[in-house]
């Protein structure tokens, strides 16, 4: 760490006590609103974060460098859709594509808030247009399409925006003959957008199945914590190789949706990662570490396979 370094951290860690010692002196009270924006914020832009799995407390630029791996449990904390770009292409490689891209508030639906200040919110507190980014790269020198979803944009939820953007992805990696990765981290379906946001379901199977079946090409999806609803319910389960992070959360309805409906118990641990491999509903559990050598040589394989008409497809 250098000199300079070490003064922007104790500065910006002052800040942040003489904040908390001025809110607690004056009796702040949380409003219900600012409590649940409070609750939602990027603890990683601060100088520590908490392990959501053994709660131990992690420096924040050392967990950068390690992938933002839990060094004491191996847990894997949720990453921002620029890094995980960063993580699977190689350096100045990467070109997105319709990142202007921005949604219409068609229906003006309105709760506590309208979802056009809402949206507004999000793109500001991102850096992002909608829950995805798109664009084409290099993964170990191989071409690749990729779209990597980001939670922290409205819960990573999809709708009319996200369903063009992955379209548009997946006709341009049939057009190119290129390899298509999918990476999900989502919430499901975007309510504020009501059947608008379900249609995109629709639109994405039909061009996915021209990508994998017709032209041969394999799309590999990667499902990160969380993948749920409507993602995991069409793209997320379409890949022909299904890849997960260790105890990713996948489901399509909660546990208390399921045991409501079904009047039964289900076990603790049925919605991870590792309950569906047991399943046979996942190909892989890899590691975050290891997540782009194990890409880059499932596309060598497909390069060299001498009958890539039955690769992926059987």
């Amino acid at each position: 760490m250098s000199l300079m370094n070490w003064f922007e951290d104790k500065r910006r860690f002052g800040g942040l006590i003489g904040a908390f010692i001025e809110k607690a002196t004056k009796g702040y009270i949380f409003s219900e609103r600012e409590k649940d924006r409070y609750i939602r914020i990027d603890t990683t832009k601060g100088l520590w974060t908490r392990c959501d799995n053994c709660e131990n407390m992690l420096y924040v630029r050392f967990l950068r460098q390690n992938k933002r791996i839990c060094e004491g449990c191996g847990y894997h904390l949720q990453m921002s859709s620029t890094e995980r770009i960063e993580l699977l292409t190689d350096r100045g490689t990467w070109y997105p594509m319709d990142e202007n891209m921005t949604a219409r508030d068609v229906l003006k639906f309105s709760d506590e808030d309208s979802h056009k200040n809402r949206i507004a919110f999000y793109q500001k507190r991102t850096g992002l247009t909608d829950a995805i980014q798109t664009g084409i790269g290099k993964l170990n020198g191989i071409p690749i399409a990729l779209g990597v979803m980001d939670f922290q944009f409205m819960g990573g939820s999809m709708g009319s925006v996200v369903g063009e953007k992955i379209t548009r992805l997946v006709e341009y990696a049939t057009t190119k003959s290129m390899p298509l990765i999918i990476v999900c981290s989502s919430g499901g379906a975007r309510m504020q957008e009501g059947t608008l946001s379900s249609m995109q379901t629709a639109k994405i199977s039909p061009v996915s199945q021209i990508h994998q079946a017709r032209n041969k090409l394999p799309y590999v999806a990667v499902l990160t914590y969380p993948t749920t609803g409507g993602v995991t319910a069409s793209f997320g389960m379409l890949g022909d190789i299904i890849i997960a992070e260790p105890k990713a959360y996948i489901a399509f309805a909660g546990k208390r949706v399921i045991e409501q409906t079904l009047r039964q118990k289900i076990p603790d641990g049925f919605q991870v990662a590792e309950s569906s491999f047991d399943h046979g509903l996942l190909d892989l559990i890899v590691p975050r570490n290891l997540l782009k050598g194990v890409l880059g040589e499932i596309f060598e394989l497909y390069d060299s396979a001498p009958c890539k008409e039955q690769l992926f497809l059987e």
